[in-house]
């Protein structure tokens, strides 16, 4: 199985502030990996890490084949991201921010991509409505579409059903899983919702203190801990319990 995303002892200081200590990640190609950890456990900045936004203070990252860290543009067409506390621009419609990211990544046919999203997750009544009069909901689903846009390869979600109500939650997560399953993608998902990553996810990564502290398959790590739960193993764990 191809190693599509690979850490190698990555590290990022701010100041005295260590964040990130050390981390050494491996992700399969078309696996769902959950990367967990509370407040001030490293998760942002790895992933502003992974996505070319912060610049490694020491460590390497390889993803899709290239070296990131010295040139990350090869492997940044082939790979998309979405957050809910990541804005796209307010000012811009539905349909002209979907156009500008479609251009970015270099679409052939820009038009026939952004109805394909728009269709996929149900915004055809808010196409050309501004962004700023969307509902938090009606946003994460605008910021999935643009994660999707260029059928990305690798993918990293940080709180994708963030805001969504039940219903809508459910069917994100089952369109994940067939997008996974069907393109063979690769995603890095990052939640605070347990029910989720048990769903979705194959494998679990869990930081403390900017360190991968454990990992396993969500079974595994249940049975480990002596939890019904993951949400009791990740309390054990951010709460200083034996690894």
């Amino acid at each position: 199985m191809s190693v599509v995303l690979e850490t190698d002892s990555l590290v990022k200081d701010f100041g005295s502030i260590r964040a990130v200590d050390h981390l050494n990640l491996k992700l399969n190609k078309g696996s769902i990996t959950a990367l967990l950890g509370g407040n001030g456990a490293g998760k942002t900045t790895t992933l502003s890490m992974l996505l070319g936004l912060l610049i490694p203070t020491s460590g390497k990252i390889s993803i899709l084949g290239d070296d990131f860290v010295k040139d990350r543009y090869p492997a940044l067409k082939r790979m998309n991201f979405s957050s809910p506390y990541v804005d796209l621009p307010q000012r811009l419609t539905v349909r002209e921010n979907l156009t500008v990211y479609g251009k970015l990544y270099g679409l052939d046919d820009v038009r026939s991509a952004v109805m394909e999203m728009v269709e996929t997750f149900r915004l055809t009544e808010l196409i050309d409505r501004r962004l700023r009069k969307l509902s938090a909901g009606q946003k994460t689903r605008v910021s999935l579409a643009k994660a999707l846009i260029n059928k990305p390869e690798l993918l990293l979600l940080d709180e994708p059903t963030a805001s969504l109500d039940p219903e809508t939650v459910s069917w994100i997560r089952t369109f994940l899983k067939n997008y996974q399953r069907d393109r063979g993608a690769t995603i890095l998902l990052a939640s605070h919702d347990m029910k989720e990553v048990e769903q979705l996810c194959e494998n679990v990564l869990l930081l403390r203190k900017g360190k991968l502290v454990e990992e396993g398959t969500p079974p595994d790590l249940l049975a480990k801990y002596s939890r019904k739960t993951l949400e009791e193993v990740f309390l054990d764990i951010s709460r200083g319990g034996v690894v």
